[in-house]
């Protein structure tokens, strides 16, 4: 059947509407039979004229008066484009569980110029990503918000009273992307993000991993950065926290909370500052359990890091806040009998180490700059199971020792499985618990003074020695006395000798 009166009969069969579309697809069959017609003849044009008697000629007028009688139907349905414009495309309409769950602060009126106070906006954005849909449990107790994300947009936001989380039980969430400043009314006592719970919940820690990241938090000298307490797994990342008052990050009970490339400062320096006598407060306050921090610069506070908890390390931690010339401390382990931290690959700068009664203390791989050193300061006179041991010291000729001992409220009476040694020094006094020496004489006694190299007074437990003689005659010889840190060996003959000591304190 010829293709205009197919064209004819459903132009007579549909309604208008349909009429259109089909005018669509007629046009489309066109164009597949004119290149059905053009391209799959292999004869050329000149020798398809002559095979067909003249017919091709008319076949082509046909096709193109049909073409043309198509495109004349298609004006005439369709609307000029001044008289109705094309309508949008709609939003496809998602279910409330399906939607983005990154919740954007300055939708919610707060104001990223930092001129007025977003607190109330800010709350609302966590409040309502608090409030969101979960997804099961991680801990029993904790529901999982899924990923959730508080945006702050780049912006910098005032804040008048702290940011602290609603309810208790809830996890995965992240608060990233910008800046909080605490206005001058601010809590002297509070944080500007308070990870403390406002309610109970059935879990036995108050949240699960919950994220700071990207955030720098100017605290105005009003209180303190971010408090974190029983919580479980938190992560705060690639923060910058300066002039806090109180602590930069306090962490509280709870456990597994990492703090890793980030900065925190009282004042914003870069050493050298004039006022670094009087900086106070503490960078970071661990007073929990499993921690850690790595890849920290502490560069102004009285207390680099405060570590009143079990198991905690600390890597690639730099201290140079307040000097211990001027009474500052770069780590500070308060936590008399269960230390139970290592410190590795640290920066010491010209602030050092205090440990009260270590118990199970490990430091090693650090540099100690500008006569820092450690101190091991009695309480109750226990030092069990330390390692100080391949660190650097560098300091400036004035005498002072790597490792000292505080024994102002009482000598160190249990003193087991401690090691100080294979450290290298320049410019101050080498202190250890194991010590080597050596003394030449023609005699019946060679004594060796080992107290300027030993960290502990008149603790000698094992000693190694042999003697090489010069002489014709073979003498015999033992350790006669060893007592404040002095080895004697005696011969039973005099004779010309060598005598090498080897001595531990190690147990």
């Amino acid at each position: 059947m010829p293709l205009f009166f197919v064209q004819r009969l459903l132009l007579n069969t549909y309604s208008k509407g349909h009429q259109r579309k089909m005018i669509m697809i007629i046009m489309g069959l066109a164009s597949l039979f004119i290149v059905h017609v053009n391209g799959e003849n292999s004869l050329p044009f000149d020798r398809q004229k002559l095979s067909t008697d003249g017919h091709y000629h008319d076949q082509m007028q046909n096709m193109q008066a049909f073409k043309h009688s198509l495109l004349t139907h298609r004006q005439l349905a369709t609307p000029s484009s001044s008289s109705s414009p094309a309508p949008a495309p709609q939003a496809m309409i998602q279910p409330p569980g399906s939607r983005p769950r990154v919740y954007q602060v300055i939708s919610y009126g707060a104001d990223p110029t930092g001129q007025l106070d977003s607190t109330e906006a800010l709350l609302k954005a966590i409040t309502d990503a608090f409030n969101g849909p979960s997804e099961g449990f991680l801990m029993k107790g904790i529901a999982n918000l899924g990923g959730a994300c508080i945006n702050l947009q780049g912006g910098n936001y005032r804040i008048s009273k702290p940011l602290r989380l609603p309810v208790a039980g809830v996890g995965n969430l992240m608060i990233s992307g910008g800046t909080l400043t605490a206005s001058d009314d601010f809590p002297a006592d509070g944080f500007l993000i308070d990870l403390s719970a406002s309610s109970s919940s059935s879990s036995s820690y108050n949240y699960e991993y919950i994220t700071f990241k990207d955030l720098m938090l100017d605290c105005n000298y009003r209180g303190g950065g971010i408090s974190v307490i029983n919580s479980l797994r938190t992560s705060i990342d690639n923060c910058y926290i300066s002039h806090f008052n109180t602590e930069g990050i306090l962490v509280q009970d709870g456990h597994e909370t990492y703090i890793r490339n980030s900065f925190l400062g009282q004042h914003i320096t870069a050493g050298g500052d004039p006022g670094e006598r009087n900086f106070s407060g503490t960078a970071i306050n661990l007073m929990g359990n499993d921690n850690a921090v790595t890849d920290v610069v502490i560069f102004s506070a009285a207390i680099g890091v405060m570590i009143s908890g079990q198991a905690n390390t600390l890597s690639g931690v730099h201290c140079y806040n307040k000097a211990t010339g001027f009474g500052g401390t770069g780590i500070y382990l308060k936590l008399p009998s269960l230390t139970q931290t290592r410190i590795v690959n640290c920066y010491l700068d010209y602030s050092g180490i205090v440990a009260e009664d270590p118990v199970q203390l490990t430091i090693s791989s650090s540099f100690f700059l500008g006569d820092a050193y450690i101190l091991l300061k009695s309480v109750k006179g226990l030092a069990k199971g330390i390692n100080i041991v391949d660190n650097m010291f560098s300091g400036s000729n004035k005498g002072i020792e790597i490792v000292q001992l505080d024994q102002s409220k009482g000598p160190f009476k249990q003193i087991d499985q401690v090691v100080v040694d294979r450290n290298n020094v320049n410019g101050m006094n080498l202190k250890a618990t194991v010590a080597r020496g050596s003394v030449q004489g023609n005699g019946t006694s060679w004594t060796i003074d080992f107290s300027p190299a030993l960290l502990f007074p008149n603790l000698i437990d094992h000693v190694q020695y042999s003697l090489s003689s010069s002489g014709s005659l073979f003498p015999s010889h033992a350790l006669r006395n060893v007592s404040e840190s002095r080895v004697v060996i005696e011969s039973d003959v005099a004779v010309p000798a060598i005598v090498f000591v080897t001595v531990d304190q190690a147990s």
